[in-house]
């Protein structure tokens, strides 16, 4: 795919290219959608959406099922038209446009739940060349079709970059499903100088939602560690250590704190997070988008979590599950 690098069957390029125009004015039948696997679906996802009717309510969800069947080249593509529609507070589809920006910027990440992995961003430019085939993806690194997972990531992560000016507005939203992932969203923006952390760490102080400043704490944690900040690490320590905030965001804290340092687990947090981490409460936090993308058959993203990352000789569910089949 190298020769392919740059040309009209790069998604990075192709997204640049929009990026560098006014969306109001570029024509959604001028960009080469058949050159991506699945193309014409999400054009016509997006021309639904953008007539704000009815029509456009399952626009978002063919999105997500290119994302849920690793072909999520084409709704990369798709992204700069849909920034303008989770932007925009009087849309009826704008929380659904909004959740479905968060799909290509994190393929091949569903039940990851270890320190190693968790909160990851495996296509970095500091470690890997810019046409590498990463860990992303079915076969090493390339999604189902055979497109390279790295430059749609790439590509979906360019367009949250330059859209950060328009959607941090969105972490003071009055919806709390919208700052929620809002967070989510903004948390694999490109953020060398921590403007973003920033932003997350102001809104925690001012949030009053447990289950939004649990969100803002994995997010943090989550654009840490594509971009390191030591006094964050302490800080998040502090944060799953204060007796005074909620069990979500205590919780939240440890998870992300033991994604950002080698150091054993003191005895304190696994004290902490297995008093906290019940049934109950892990079935509330799947609404964390996080947490459901750790989950594994008959077990919860915050229970996988707590059992890969502190309990890692427990028995697995998910594969007692598939060997209970056979």
């Amino acid at each position: 795919m190298a020769s392919f690098s740059g040309g009209p069957f790069d998604v990075r390029s192709v997204v640049a290219g929009i990026l560098s125009e006014s969306r109001e004015g570029v024509d959604l039948d001028a960009v080469p959608w058949g050159n991506f696997p699945h193309g014409h679906d999400a054009r016509e996802a997006i021309r639904l959406l953008h007539k704000d009717g009815e029509a456009g309510e399952g626009a978002t969800g063919v999105l997500w099922g290119l994302c849920a069947n690793d072909s999520p080249a084409a709704a990369a593509l798709a992204m700069p038209f849909l920034i303008p529609v989770a932007t925009d507070a009087d849309h009826p589809h704008r929380a659904a446009a909004l959740a479905a920006l968060s799909g290509p910027a994190r393929a091949g990440h569903q039940g990851i739940a270890s320190r190693e992995e968790l909160l990851l961003h495996r296509n970095d430019p500091r470690h890997d060349a810019p046409d590498s085939h990463d860990g992303y993806g079915y076969g090493y690194g390339y999604e189902v079709t055979g497109y390279p997972a790295g430059w749609s990531v790439a590509a979906a992560r360019t367009v949250i970059t330059t859209a950060t000016n328009v959607l941090l507005p969105l972490l003071k939203d009055c919806d709390s499903t919208v700052r929620v992932d809002a967070a989510y969203v903004l948390a694999t923006a490109a953020d060398p100088v921590h403007i973003v952390r920033t932003s997350l760490a102001n809104q925690f102080a001012a949030d009053e939602d447990s289950m939004v400043r649990a969100a803002l704490l994995l997010a943090i944690a989550e654009i840490t560690r594509a971009h390191p900040h030591p006094p964050t690490v302490t800080w998040l320590r502090e944060r799953w250590h204060d007796r005074t905030q909620a069990p979500d965001a205590r919780l939240a804290a440890a998870i992300g704190w033991l994604c950002l340092t080698d150091d054993p687990a003191p005895a304190e947090l696994r004290q902490t997070v297995d008093a906290l981490a019940d049934d109950e409460r892990a079935h509330a936090m799947e609404a964390l988008p996080w947490m459901n993308a750790a989950s594994g058959t008959n077990e919860p993203g915050l229970l996988r979590c707590r059992r890969c990352m502190l309990h890692p000789a427990d028995p697995d569910p998910e594969a007692a599950f598939w060997d209970s089949l056979f």
